[in-house]
This record gives C-alpha cells, structure tokens and sequence, in this order.
C-alpha cells in the first residue's frame, strides 16, 4: 500500500482539515457507528483510523479501543490531538494482534483503495484478529457494478453491495445488517455490520 500511504501523506493536511473531525461527518454516520460501539464487547481496533476522530469519539464513549494506519502523518496528527489514546503506524493487511483477540474492528472507508482481487487480504485479517461472534463495522462506497472510481486522493473502488457481502462470507463472516444512503450531489455510500463466524 507505498503508493496509497504515500497519495495521503501528501495531503494529509488537507484532509485533516476537510474531514478530521466528528463534527464534519454525517449525522447517520455518526448514529450507526456510536451504535455499533455501544454493542460491540471487549477490545476494539479502528482499522485505518487517518486523523483518529473516531476512534478518540468511540473512546470517550467508553471504548477499550485503538487506532491503526499506515499514513504517518495521521498517526502525528491523532496522538497530538488525542492524547489519551492509543495510535499505531500499521497496516490493516498485517494487525499486531493475536489471532481471536479482539471484539470488534472499525473499518470506516479503509479499504476503498483496495482492488476486488485485492479486498480479501484485509477482510481475511480483519476475521483473524477478531474473537468468534465478533463485529465489523465496514463503510465503503456504493454503486449497482463493483467499478473504479477516480477519488480526490487515489483511484478507489465502489461496490455493489451482494459483491462485498460475498468477499465478508468468504473471509469468515456472517452478514448482519446493510445501510444504505443516497443524497442528491454525493456518491452513494454503504455500510455493512457483520460478525466473525463461529463455525
């Protein structure tokens, strides 16, 4: 992922400001992630946290929970901002946690820049880390054909939602609910809860 880590860490600063707080995220966001939060036991990951704004929100809602990405940059900016919780430069392809350890994994639009041959590496791990009957919170953009897109910051992906439920089924999980929204002048997004699979 150079090439993504190094697309963000040039405007890191820029994103930071444009989309670095809860404040700037949609109110239904904001709702279905304090929702899962609340439900989800034991310790959580935010798997490519950026700038850290969730995972320090979770936190202050009594979250054991902490935030991982590759952007360096990010990871500055999060433990400056929040100091009282943890940050960790990392992949979410390679999680520094033991298999089965953890309740629940945040995957807030961290994996749009991975291709479709490309997404069960990931999801594969996000299943590892997770403890059996554990939660995944999965944002992604939305579309009728799983398709390129030209993002403002690197070429991402948008899937067609029974696509990316496959991928989950294959990596391990067992699909709980979708969201859906779709404003005038906004890409369609999505949002998959799922649990780790306990067979």
């Amino acid at each position: 992922m150079t090439r993504t880590t190094d697309a963000y860490s040039n405007r890191a600063s820029e994103y930071v400001d444009l989309l670095g707080s809860v404040s700037a995220m949609h109110h239904a966001d904001r709702h279905l992630i304090e929702t899962w939060g609340a439900a989800a036991s034991g310790r959580l990951i935010d798997a490519g946290c950026g700038p850290g704004h969730w995972t320090h929100h979770l936190a202050e809602r009594g979250a054991d929970i902490r935030g991982i990405d590759l952007v360096p940059e990010f990871i500055d900016h999060a433990r400056a901002t929040h100091p009282g919780v943890r940050f960790d430069v990392e992949s979410i392809e390679t999680i520094v946690e033991p298999d089965a350890a953890l309740g629940g994994v945040l995957a807030w639009f961290s994996t749009i820049h991975h291709e479709p041959s490309g997404i069960a590496a990931p999801l594969v791990e996000f299943a590892r880390v997770l403890r059996p009957g554990g939660s995944l919170l999965l944002g992604y953009f939305e579309a009728e054909e799983t398709e390129a897109f030209d993002h403002a910051v690197l070429r991402a992906y948008r899937w067609r939602a029974t696509d990316l439920q496959r991928e989950l089924e294959t990596a391990g999980f067992q699909v709980v609910e979708i969201h859906r929204r779709a404003e005038r002048g906004q890409r369609p997004v999505g949002a998959i809860v799922c649990e780790r699979s306990t067979d």
